[in-house]
């Protein structure tokens, strides 16, 4: 039976009420945790996934949970939660009684991941020239400028992480905006991904990356994909594409190998060999 309660101030109130508001605050409770924890894990997914791409945490690095709780300030389940999200995002792997690793590179891996990006961003700013209009156009160009204006300031400071923090950004930007245009929502997808693992190579072969770079324009490569866009030359566009993502592969795999970096090859695969652009390399 539902009778009628006094509240404090003298009031009398139905218990029904009384219950089902008691039951709202309570629901209202439960879902601000739910939010709570999942911003939480997405906060934690990101630091953990910034720190991978960006080589603080080393290729075959065990990634010890009670240990990380200390270093990004959440519990054991947001950031085994956090570190699912980065198996799936090829980042991280897991090995029965090893735990978490950050996962390893390899030259095979490269090599791979070259040839794909190649064939999805061709496919891109092809499809992109075709459907792009004015308004696309301008991004590219604006995001064009943004990129010139951060590689000059890199040039000039070449130890100033902030600066080549800013720099990547608008690289990114940049050959992001070429493929914006893209009907396909998963090719362009799929092309992020794809650009977000060649970072990971990059920041990694970044100890020599800034010397290498001084005996290469990379803005005269940049402004020719841009001139090839803007004049909707599609085929044009794709082979400076792969010509600007392929440039530097052999130096980045030779870096590696003599580094030690790569993860050794199973004993049966040694000595096989691997093509880039023709040209046959040792896996």
């Amino acid at each position: 039976m539902i009778g009628r309660v006094e509240t404090e101030g003298g009031e009398m109130t139905d218990q029904r009420n009384t219950g089902s508001a008691r039951m709202r605050e309570s629901a209202g409770e439960h879902a601000r945790d739910a939010i709570k924890a999942d911003t939480l894990t997405e906060k934690a997914y990101a630091a953990l996934k910034d720190d991978i791409i960006r080589g603080r945490r080393r290729p075959l690095e065990k990634l010890r949970v009670e240990h990380l709780k200390r270093d990004y300030g959440v519990s054991g389940s947001t950031l085994r939660e956090a570190l699912t999200m980065l198996i799936a995002d090829r980042l991280v792997v897991f090995e029965g009684q090893r735990g978490f690793r950050v996962k390893p590179v390899s030259a095979e891996e490269l090599i791979d991941l070259n040839r794909i990006r190649i064939l999805l961003e061709k496919e891109a700013i092809r499809q992109s020239i075709a459907q792009g209009d004015d308004e696309w156009e301008a991004s590219v160009v604006s995001s064009f400028h943004m990129l010139v204006l951060a590689t000059k300031a890199f040039a000039e400071n070449l130890e100033d992480q902030s600066i080549f923090d800013e720099w990547e950004r608008r690289h990114r930007a940049f050959h992001l905006s070429l493929i914006a245009a893209a009907p396909s929502e998963w090719l362009r997808h799929l092309v992020t991904l794809s650009y977000q693992q060649y970072e990971r190579y990059r920041h990694l072969f970044l100890v020599v990356a800034k010397e290498f770079y001084k005996e290469r324009d990379a803005q005269a490569e940049h402004a020719a994909i841009l001139e090839a866009v803007l004049a909707r030359d599609a085929d044009a566009a794709a082979r400076l594409i792969e010509e600007h993502v392929t440039r530097s592969l052999e130096e980045w795999v030779g870096y590696f190998e003599k580094t030690g970096a790569f993860e050794r090859a199973p004993a049966a695969d040694r000595g096989k060999k691997a093509e880039i652009n023709g040209r046959k390399i040792k896996a």
